[in-house]
């Protein structure tokens, strides 16, 4: 907050406010069944309610059978291809694969030579901000998260637009295109800004360098010697290329269809996709797995020894340890059941690079927090339930290996997954078609007006 300004609104004020506004809010949990209300859009068996359709990604980790959800391997595809033939292909041939990825998401094929070399262009051309911006968006106004300043960033991008509000297809195409290029500069500026006001850091603001790909040029800016391996790059390439997109059902996908749905510019359609991902029910998790394993790493003598690190994993599930959640964090999906392949890909990716820069411990104990959970859940919950490690419990790891700091941690995935979000505003856009707006029922009571005086 400016130190120049001190809110009006008492915290004695507020706690009054709080138990007028508690007192008409509570909805019973009872009512949701009453009603057949399918409470954050998932039915009773735990599948999502279906809300539309899409060619851009599929998601899949079970089957139904006979009315009920049996477990398999999970899948993921961007435009019917398997993500680990992608990120195979891209690694055999020796390339970077984020832009290749954008290109798929974007027009539905994988790209030519000369298709891919024009978008690394277009891509190079358009990481430049306007100065203004720069100096209006940037270096003013610090904030304490980093999200929070790129949907600021986003939302301001708006009025630099000759043409914002345009939504045709090809406007949209442009301002996505661009948004996608610009994600990076904006991240960097934002935690350069913030080193700087809330860290007492020195700044450093690097030259763009147009030829390098996403990943390279990621590493580049927000080092200060702008010195990094191929090894290191082609390992933060792999993450873009996961977090690219997850379907149209996740939370901020879902968020940016909506907006897209009314009808608005794409800037206000896109921050909303970042205001979502930062919360850690997304992509704010990957933190909380970083918190956590902070505190097993801190607690647990040896853990590398799976004995101790179940016994530790006992006293979070049982909310006598972890930040009493009972929650295992990195662990779990809605979708995914026995494997989320994001998780094998990063892991069998990131080994080598961990072991030789010493972080073989913290890599054997994420193995044994993969390893023992299920069968932790199972002794404490009495439930026998498919359960798989997740994206976010490896990602820290790989960001920790390369030397990122956590403040970047969910906002790299917010840069990956710009090429997501855009490519499903264009779908929504060419095959929605209408408004989304389901159904809430109301469960007041009629209630009959009082004059003031009587109140």
């Amino acid at each position: 907050m400016p130190k120049n300004y001190i809110s009006p609104i008492s915290m004695d004020a507020l706690s009054n406010l709080c138990s007028e506004l508690d007192k008409n809010n509570w909805i019973k949990p009872n009512d949701y069944q009453k009603y057949h209300v399918k409470r954050g859009l998932r039915n009773e068996d735990g599948t999502g309610v279906m809300a539309g359709l899409t060619r851009i990604c599929s998601v899949e980790g079970y089957y139904i059978l006979d009315g009920e959800r049996i477990p398999k391997d999970g899948k993921l595809s961007y435009r019917g291809y398997d993500i680990n033939d992608i990120v195979n292909g891209c690694i055999n041939e020796g390339r970077f694969g984020f832009e290749e990825v954008v290109w798929l998401l974007l027009f539905g094929d994988l790209p030519t030579e000369n298709q891919l070399e024009g978008l690394r262009e277009v891509i190079g051309e358009c990481r430049e901000l306007p100065d203004e911006f720069v100096e209006d968006m940037i270096m003013k106004h610090a904030s304490k998260d980093i999200m929070n300043k790129m949907a600021r960033c986003v939302i301001v991008l708006y009025s630099f637009d000759e043409n914002p509000d345009d939504i045709s297809v090809a406007n949209v195409l442009r301002q996505s295109l661009q948004l996608i290029s610009q994600m990076p500069t904006i991240m960097n500026g934002a935690y350069q800004i913030k080193r700087r006001t809330f860290y007492n850091k020195t700044m450093f603001l690097h030259p763009i360098k147009k030829e390098q790909s996403t990943a390279e040029y990621i590493l580049n800016q927000i080092r200060a010697d702008k010195k990094f391996s191929i090894e290191e790059a082609r390992l933060l390439d792999i993450c873009l290329m996961l977090h690219a997109d997850h379907g149209g059902g996740n939370n901020s996908t879902f968020s940016t269809r909506v907006l897209t749905s009314s009808g608005t510019d794409t800037y206000s359609a896109i921050s909303a996709g970042f205001g979502s991902l930062k919360g850690p029910r997304h992509g704010g998790a990957n933190l909380r797995v970083a918190e956590q394993m902070r505190e097993i790493m801190a607690n647990v003598a040896d853990p590398t020894d799976p004995n101790q690190v179940k016994d530790y994993l006992v006293k979070i599930i049982n909310k006598e340890a972890g930040d009493g959640s009972g929650l295992i964090y990195g662990m779990g999906h809605a979708v995914y059941t026995k494997s989320d392949p994001r998780a094998i890909i990063l892991k069998e990716n990131a080994r080598k690079l961990a072991y030789e820069k010493g972080f073989e411990k913290e890599f054997k104990t994420l193995e044994n927090i993969e390893l023992l959970t299920p069968q932790v859940f199972s002794e404490i919950k009495g439930i026998d339930k498919a359960m798989c490690a997740n994206v976010d419990l490896y990602s820290g790891l790989v960001y920790k290996v390369l030397g990122i700091p956590e403040d970047l941690y969910t906002p790299i995935f917010a840069v990956a997954r710009t090429a997501g979000w855009c490519a499903h505003r264009l779908e929504e856009l060419t095959s929605g078609g209408k408004i989304i707006r389901p159904a809430y029922k109301s469960v007041s009571k009629p209630r009959t007006f009082k004059p003031i005086i009587e109140r």
